[in-house]
């Protein structure tokens, strides 16, 4: 078809006509860790664009902040990105509302206390606070989780349109646990359960419960979670905090 993009067959070529703005993204969302620093090569190569071409569009970045150049000459995110992204109502107005019950469940916890949206069929991370002695977990700040995988993307799944849920099970390891998973939800307003651990350090696996954040139509803003070490569960207790805090940040947002 005239016009649409075309990838030359077994190649790591750019597709023909993809237009500049996506190459860009591209270069922008290779970078995968908080801080992190990548050579040109690395670059192009996580960006799957020639090295020539990924030169160019990191030259623009830079010239424009959303990427800085170190002394070694490696690349990181800009701080213009930072500025533009808290601007994202669905992120930042959130948080705003969400941050002080997060506290209020951190402080009587000491656990990793997270508040996510959902983009599309994943979850996007728009808050974390962690203890010092909490267990290490791979979860940062911008961060993308599977909706199916974790306790906070069943939470935001539940309320979830039928197209996005429809795929997760089909994708799912066990379809029937997840099913009644995002069931306790609709009906409890809370679930818990326990994923596995990606770090090779710490527990094998990790207790989660979390929340789903709703409006006044019964839509899901985002939702809310405590992810504790080992597999005993989150307490009875917690839960039940946690929903509190998830009706809460829901009048807040209201308001």
């Amino acid at each position: 078809m005239s016009g649409t993009p075309v990838r030359p067959p077994g190649s790591g070529r750019p597709l023909h006509g993809e237009p500049i703005l996506e190459r860009a993204f591209r270069v922008l969302g290779a970078f995968a860790e908080a801080g992190e620093g990548l050579t040109l090569h690395t670059l192009a190569a996580r960006a799957g664009l020639p090295k020539s071409t990924t030169s160019r569009i990191a030259a623009q970045l830079t010239a424009v902040g959303a990427l800085e150049r170190l002394d070694n000459g490696a690349f990181v995110v800009g701080l213009q990105l930072l500025e533009i992204a808290s601007l994202a109502p669905r992120g930042h107005g959130l948080r705003a509302a969400a941050l002080p019950f997060m506290e209020e469940l951190h402080r009587s916890t000491g656990q990793h206390i997270l508040l996510a949206v959902r983009d599309g069929d994943e979850a996007v991370l728009v808050e974390r606070l962690s203890a010092r002695d909490a267990a290490a977990v791979r979860y940062r700040v911008g961060g993308r989780l599977p909706l199916a995988g974790t306790g906070i993307g069943v939470a935001l799944l539940a309320y979830a349109p039928e197209r996005v849920r429809n795929d997760a099970l089909a994708g799912a390891d066990d379809a029937a646990r997840l099913r009644r998973l995002m069931a306790t939800v609709r009906a409890e307003g809370v679930c818990a359960t326990t994923v596995p651990n990606p770090l090779r350090s710490g527990p094998a696996v990790m207790s989660t419960a979390a929340a789903p954040i709703l409006d006044r139509r019964g839509d899901a803003l985002g939702a809310l979670s405590l992810v504790a070490p080992g597999e005993g569960g989150v307490r009875a207790a917690a839960r039940m905090a946690l929903r509190r805090a998830s009706l809460a940040v829901s009048r807040a947002v209201g308001r």
